[in-house]
């Protein structure tokens, strides 16, 4: 960990990361999926957050602003959450949206109802 954060502790580290940059990637992943926006539009919304992360290390514990390794580390940590808020929004949307076909398979996935119908046509 010390060769990723040079001044800071880890609960300062797990502070900033996870519960800032951790919760600001959580709400964004419930509010583009709750929009019906694709998962693209969530995994491009994980790398400014990033950045942001990264500024506040600077600002507050004057940690070096552009460093690649570390900004590649809260870019991972953002997308795993924000792609696990995004998929597990779109699996409640999907189960309440479309109650009579799906039905919930798990915290992060729906599947068909077994009494669904066999084919749903248009017109």
């Amino acid at each position: 960990m010390s060769s990723f954060y040079t001044n800071e502790s880890v609960f300062q580290v797990a502070f900033v990361t996870l519960v800032l940059g951790g919760g600001c990637a959580l709400l964004a992943g419930r509010a583009i999926a709750a929009t019906w926006r694709g998962i693209a539009v969530a995994i491009a919304a994980a790398f400014p957050m990033a950045a942001a992360v990264r500024f506040v290390h600077y600002a507050l514990f004057n940690e070096t602003l552009l460093s690649p390794k570390t900004y590649c580390l809260e870019v991972l940590v953002l997308l795993i959450v924000i792609c696990l808020s995004f998929q597990r929004t779109r699996a409640v949307q999907m189960v309440r949206q479309y109650y009579w076909l799906y039905q919930q398979n798990g915290p992060l996935g729906w599947r068909l109802r077994q009494d669904a119908p066999a084919q749903v046509t248009a017109g």
